[in-house]
């Protein structure tokens, strides 16, 4: 059996019985274009082991293609289709992860300038665009891939409601929107609405000037020319720039500093935060919390008024 065969059986298995298997079928295609047109039993430990590694250090993309090629392996191996799994036995330590980078309300000022800047003579909508997407990005803290799957029928501004589907936990849900970004909405769909529908109100809301959606690494690469304009730096320490991802982590944190600011009860509301974000649970939206130099200052604040009350109350 032909590796891309193999691969083709095991992921039409794994999507039957319910599983998207997105992520994992991109690592598939890639590792079927690195090893090329080769029977299964061909495939030994040294070549998996450079697919994993690739060119740079060690990052935790190793282990998640590790995790991908180990299942497609002893699918194989149940099945007959090959005798072991080929895999290195020596797994190296998992990375720490890079701590997200929160931008700062004047490094998001840049950027949606940065946004207007784009070449406009060959799409004529890519500065709206792109300043709508960072702005829906940063005003509802939606993943990428959410903001990406939208369509027009999913997008409510009379009623300030933006539908979510089946999102990563294959839940769907509700985000309302603010007055201002509702605002910003409906002044890109004005404009999108020039474009062309090619499944009517199925049709994606954030496009390219041919009507159909922006992909993921079409996006990934404008940010990152946004990000060089805007000139937001890397951090010294930081394997990789600010990525695109890190405005969901950037609105979280400025959410629990306008809270701190507010005199909010933050304890209680963290469930609701983490239900706008689309989490199974709090304890994923904790992690999404990284301290920042404002949000210690605004806890401090609120520990200090908690330990002056106790004081004053012996």
């Amino acid at each position: 059996m032909k590796v891309a065969d193999l691969v083709a059986e095991y992921v039409s298995l794994k999507q039957a019985i319910g599983m998207r298997f997105r992520s994992r079928a991109k690592i598939f295609r890639s590792f079927c274009r690195a090893v090329g047109d080769i029977d299964v039993e061909r495939v030994d430990v040294p070549f998996v082991e450079v697919f994993l590694t690739g060119k740079g250090p060690i990052t935790a993309s190793w282990h998640t293609k590790y995790s991908a090629l180990n299942g497609l392996f002893r699918f194989a191996v149940n099945r007959g289709y090959m005798k072991a799994a080929p895999l290195p036995r020596t797994i190296p330590k998992r990375p720490d992860p890079q701590p997200p980078y929160i931008y700062t309300t004047e490094e998001l000022g840049r950027l949606i300038a940065a946004a207007d800047s784009l070449n406009a003579r060959t799409s004529p909508l890519q500065p709206a665009t792109f300043r709508t997407l960072l702005l829906t990005l940063y005003g509802t803290g939606f993943r990428i891939s959410e903001a990406l799957s939208l369509t027009l029928a999913d997008v409510n501004l009379e009623d300030r409601l933006v539908i979510v589907r089946d999102s990563k936990f294959f839940k769907t849900r509700l985000v309302p929107t603010g007055p201002r970004l509702t605002w910003h909405l409906q002044a890109y769909l004005g404009k999108r609405r020039r474009l062309p529908r090619p499944s009517g109100e199925d049709s994606a809301f954030f496009v390219t000037r041919s009507g159909h959606a922006l992909t993921y690494a079409y996006v990934s690469k404008v940010f990152r020319v946004l990000v060089s304009r805007a000139e937001i730096p890397r951090r010294p320490d930081a394997c990789f720039g600010p990525r695109i991802h890190d405005l969901r982590h950037t609105a979280a944190v400025h959410r629990l500093e306008a809270w701190y600011r507010e005199g909010a009860d933050v304890q209680r509301l963290l469930p609701r935060l983490s239900t706008y974000l689309g989490h199974v649970d709090i304890s994923k939206t904790q992690r999404y919390l990284t301290m920042t130099p404002d949000l210690l200052r605004e806890a401090n604040k609120r520990f200090e008024q908690y330990a002056l009350t106790e004081v004053n109350h012996d």
